[in-house]
Parts: structure tokens; C-alpha cells; sequence
């Protein structure tokens, strides 16, 4: 496995299924950023009591959490889908299939979370290690059924042996979205705050996140595959004639 073979499929795949991939992320991001764009409202609205306020972070919070973790498993259900070559799921039908293990998800991508940041905190060093061995845990657990904990085990050892090669998939997809991100971001900048938020925002997520997670989701494929060849996924057939 290399890090150029794992980006291009990603870019491949990408931009045949960008459509669909934009749509599946701008269902989550549009229903997220309105509640992010109310809540931004509210904060500079005076005549709001503390209670209102308090519960509508709390609403936003729920809808990051359960929307960032949902949409992580069905990005992993869609790349599961089409590297066959074929986009057979509808999008429907790719949420409904992540509904039994989102609390599992929402559950190891929190816990995960924490324990990078405090890795960061310690001299950044510990963070990065922890980030690159738990960097597949939704593939593991939308596509194995893994329970937290094991999701973790899981990770580590499908990362082993190829550290370097996942840190490195890891850092270029997120200096690429984010530096794509920002620059979308920008562009609606001349937007009133609650529509750039809305429109702005969504656009922009719903424009960079599939990259992201279609590479980290075939890192997992191809270190699955590698160290388990009998699992691995029949390569496309070739169209008639080539």
C-alpha cells in the first residue's frame, strides 16, 4: 500500500461519485448548520434568557455529535458500495444501514477524540501516534461490527506495520480539505452572518468531506486486504472488450 495509490483511488472515486457523495454530506451539514446558524443568532440576541440559551447549545452539540458520527459511517457504507465501480445504494438506504452502529460510532469517535486531544497536550507526539492507529476505527465498526473497545484493538492492528504510510494519508487529506475548506469558506464570506454560516458552511463540507473520508475508508480496505487476503474485495470486472 503507498500513499499516492490510496489518494489517486480516492481522488478517482471522488470525483465519478461526487454527486452522490456532495448530496449524502450536504443532507448531515444543512441540517447541522441551521442549527449552528440559530444558535449563532441567539448568542446576539439580547432578549434570550440563559435557559433558552443553554438549550439550544445543547441542541446544536446532539446535532453535531450524532450528525458528524452518522455521516462518518455512511460515507464508509458508500466507498464500501462503489468499488465495485457502481453506485447501487440509494441514499436512503446507505443511512439506514449505519442507524444499528451509529451509538457505537458516536461512542469510539468521542472517546477517541478526548483521548487524541490529550495526546496533543502532551508535546503533540502522543496525539499523532494515537490519531494514525485509531485513524480506521468507523470503517472497523460499520463494516466488522465491532464494540468500542474492540473497534480500538482493531484499528491498531490493521494500522501496524504500516504507521508511516497511514500518518502520511492522514496529514495530506486534512491540510488538502483544509486548506479547500477555507477557501469555500471565504467565498461566501460577503454573505450576512447567519446565511454564510448556512450556505456557506454546508458548501463548503459538503465539497471537501467525501475526500477525506473516502481515503481514510480505503486505507482501511487495502490494510484489511493486506494482512487478510481472503477478505479482500473481487477487483471491478473489466468492461467488455478491453
Amino acid at each position: 500500500m503507498s500513499i499516492g495509490a490510496v489518494l489517486s483511488e480516492a481522488w478517482n472515486l471522488y470525483t465519478k461519485f461526487f454527486l452522490r457523495f456532495a448530496m449524502i454530506a450536504l443532507i448531515v451539514f444543512a441540517t447541522v448548520n441551521v442549527v449552528y446558524a440559530l444558535l449563532d443568532a441567539a448568542l446576539y440576541n439580547d432578549d434570550l434568557g440563559s435557559t433558552e440559551a443553554w438549550l439550544l447549545f445543547a441542541i446544536s452539540i446532539t446535532a453535531s455529535v450524532v450528525g458528524t458520527y452518522w455521516l462518518q459511517g455512511a460515507f464508509v457504507k458508500a466507498v464500501q458500495d462503489v468499488r465495485d465501480g457502481t453506485f447501487d445504494s440509494s441514499t436512503s438506504d446507505i443511512f439506514s444501514a449505519v442507524a444499528p452502529v451509529l451509538g457505537t460510532l458516536i461512542v469510539a469517535g468521542i472517546l477517541a477524540g478526548l483521548a487524541i486531544g490529550i495526546g496533543f497536550l502532551l508535546l503533540i507526539v502522543p496525539g499523532v501516534i494515537l490519531l494514525t492507529w485509531w485513524s480506521v476505527i468507523a470503517p472497523v465498526v460499520v463494516v466488522e461490527k465491532k464494540g468500542v473497545l474492540d473497534a480500538f484493538g482493531r484499528s491498531r492492528q490493521l494500522v501496524g506495520g504500516q504507521f508511516w504510510t497511514v500518518l502520511g494519508i492522514v496529514l495530506i487529506t486534512a491540510i488538502l480539505t483544509a486548506v479547500a475548506g477555507g477557501i469555500l469558506t471565504a467565498a461566501f464570506a460577503f454573505l450576512p452572518r447567519f446565511l454564510e454560516i448556512l450556505i456557506g458552511g454546508t458548501v463548503a463540507q459538503a465539497v471537501v468531506a467525501p475526500f477525506s473520508a473516502i481515503a481514510l475508508t480505503l486505507t482501511y480496505f487495502k490494510l484489511r486486504e493486506a494482512k487478510e487476503p481472503a477478505t479482500a474485495t473481487p477487483p471491478a470486472p473489466e468492461p467488455a472488450g478491453s
